[in-house]
């Protein structure tokens, strides 16, 4: 379905919350072009503190309205513009599902690679955590742009930022976005349509395989606009010997009717 917007008003705005309920905030972002400035504040007021408690027991955390609903609408009609992608996926050929995806090149759009930049200094606190608690050397710098460097040195030097479309049928199979030997713990999920309105079905799924025991699923409902940061591959679990490595895998579920857009961060890039 088409989402429609009188010229004369404003996009409705949302103050950051995990995963509670969206409390309507004043004077929205509504240029499709965010500067980095912009949205740089915007992430810095998410409550960064409950964001970590939820990722530290479930894996996966909802961020309500980091989008506009503008900004969603026009990162959404984006899709059809070529030129702004290194590759176009359909995801039947390679038997990852049903629907489609198409890789950013760079340089990123404005508000895709501040949303990735902003995003990252917050989430390294957890990233180094796990690993640490998981026994895994690997640190990751403050800076995401150092980060890159460390990809791109190791021959990963292709962005990873994706829009991903689904229709009537459509669904993503169980996966990792693993892209090479480089791989940042955490990576997030904005959906671009609305539930209900836009598309129905189509839910974020996570299952987690932890061992000796049989796999957890968890849905995580959005709304347009919405995040969900999540785990990439693994995460520690506290056990009562200790800390242990849990397996994650997500996709989404069939879509039963209209089109769904999802806007894709990943901090790796891929070889």
């Amino acid at each position: 379905m088409a989402v429609t917007i009188k010229q004369a008003q404003r996009p409705q705005a949302y103050a950051l919350t995990v995963g509670g309920p969206r409390r309507p905030v004043p004077a929205p972002l509504e240029d499709r072009r965010q500067p980095p400035a912009a949205i740089g504040a915007r992430v810095d007021g998410i409550e960064w503190a409950t964001l970590e408690r939820e990722l530290d027991a479930y894996g996966c955390a909802a961020i309500r309205g980091l989008l506009a609903e503008a900004e969603c609408r026009a990162l959404a009609a984006r899709y059809a513009q070529d030129g702004l992608y290194r590759s176009r996926i359909v995801m039947a050929r390679h038997g990852f599902g049903q629907g489609e995806y198409k890789y950013f090149a760079y340089p990123l759009p404005d508000i895709v690679g501040a949303l990735r930049t902003a995003l990252y200094p917050h989430l390294v606190p957890v990233a180094n955590r796990w690993n640490a608690a998981m026994g895994i050397d690997t640190r990751y710098p403050a800076v995401h742009a150092d980060y890159l460097a460390r990809c791109h040195q190791a021959g990963q030097s292709r962005p990873t930022p994706l829009l991903l479309r689904y229709g009537p049928g459509d669904y993503n199979c169980l996966h990792q976005d693993l892209y090479g030997e480089h791989v940042f713990p955490l990576q997030v999920a904005v959906l671009l349509s609305e539930p209900g309105r836009d598309f129905t079905g189509g839910e974020f799924v996570m299952t987690e395989q932890r061992p000796r025991m049989q796999s957890r699923a968890e849905v995580v409902p959005l709304r347009q606009g919405d995040a969900v940061v999540f785990a990439v591959s693994q995460r520690p679990v506290q056990g009562s010997r200790g800390s242990y490595r849990v397996n994650l895998r997500h996709g989404v579920s069939r879509l039963h009717a209209g089109q769904r857009y999802t806007l894709g961060i990943i901090f790796h890039d891929a070889s």
